[in-house]
């Protein structure tokens, strides 16, 4: 979608025996500061052992969040080849706000978690991991299963996917095992939709308003913070990030954890924010016909009118939250993104 800096690491490596160093400067294939397992793999070629990123402690140059030179706290299991380690400060040993996957031990205490669940036929790859989450992928004799785990401020991923599951099992990935902010869940098969098509809206949007009119009713999570007028709608289950980066090409929907209570038309906002401008009146008259289907005297093209303004605002709390509950050095990723939404907001009822 657009051009991506190249990225290089410098890993601070801590031990079962202690903190033992920092690398040089290593280039790695992807640019994306939280996809981390092409860091584990040039990792295990320079040290020779198994690693597990910790969490992102400084960046030089790149564009928020691709590129420069990241350096990440690393955890080796076992004992690392030293001579391509350089004396340096160990981090500091805690922080505000440092969530349990991005201490010594954490990435450890996951696997073990799914490994109570299911059998594992080679390692587990950390993914991705950064202030919002922490994923692995794991290998079973029935193909790949997915570890995530998210902060204490975000819904809890496993009761959401189920509860949509209960109408429309096709919709979501599987839900393996879940416990407090972490869930384990079966492949979601295809791949991101970036750029999203036609027949992809045609399919997904329908489907997921579906759901959405049989939930209507007493809130079952929290409330979105920014209410809005109904226009003949229900508040319901809002998925909270409806993006085409979270639709899988197979018509699953993953990502559930930013999901609230809320008006549906957040979400159709949330897909015209990505989607291309000419897929825009596409994406008004599919969600608006699906609403008009299931509630023929709502007027969702006029809740579509308002709605833009209201998602702006919503996102512009969730960056803030995400602000207020996160590390220090990992607010880089969000830092500058709430006056982005309220600018966005201020610029739809600006004449």
């Amino acid at each position: 979608m657009w051009d991506r800096p190249d990225r290089s690491i410098v890993a601070l490596v801590s031990t079962p025996s202690g903190f033992t160093g920092r690398t040089r400067t290593i280039p790695v294939e992807t640019p994306n500061w939280n996809h981390v397992e092409p860091v584990n793999t040039a990792l295990r070629d320079l040290l020779g052992v198994e690693t597990s990123v910790l969490r992102l402690i400084s960046v030089e140059g790149g564009s928020v969040p691709f590129g420069g030179v990241v350096t990440y706290h690393v955890e080796a299991h076992g004992e690392p080849d030293r001579t391509h380690l350089d004396p340096a400060d160990a981090p500091e040993p805690d922080a505000e706000h440092r969530l349990p996957w991005a201490r010594l031990g954490g990435p450890s205490e996951l696997v073990a978690w799914a490994d109570s669940v299911v059998t594992r036929t080679g390692p587990a790859a950390q993914v991705r991991t950064w202030n919002l989450s922490s994923v692995h992928r794991l290998p079973t004799a029935r193909g790949p299963v997915w570890l995530k785990a998210v902060p204490p401020f975000f819904a809890d991923e496993g009761t959401v996917i189920k509860t949509v599951a209960a109408h429309d099992p096709t919709l979501v990935p599987e839900v393996l095992a879940s416990a407090p902010n972490r869930v384990l869940l079966s492949q979601a098969e295809g791949a991101n939709c970036w750029p999203v098509t036609p027949e992809q809206i045609e399919d997904v949007v329908p489907r997921w308003v579906a759901v959405q009119h049989a939930l209507a009713g007493e809130a079952q999570l929290r409330p979105s913070a920014v209410p809005m007028p109904d226009f003949g709608l229900p508040d319901t289950l809002t998925h909270g990030d409806f993006h085409p980066g979270n639709w899988r090409s197979s018509g699953v929907v993953i990502d559930w954890s930013d999901a609230v209570w809320g008006h549906p038309a957040l979400d159709a906002c949330r897909l015209m924010e990505y989607a291309e401008p000419g897929l825009h009146d596409l994406i008004r008259r599919v969600w608006s016909e699906a609403w008009l289907s299931h509630r023929p005297d709502s007027q969702p093209l006029e809740a579509l009118k308002v709605a833009p303004r209201a998602s702006r605002l919503h996102n512009a709390v969730k960056y803030q939250e995400f602000l207020d509950n996160i590390e220090a050095s990992e607010r880089i990723y969000h830092e500058g993104d709430p006056q982005v939404e309220l600018r966005e907001a201020l610029r739809l009822v600006t004449p």
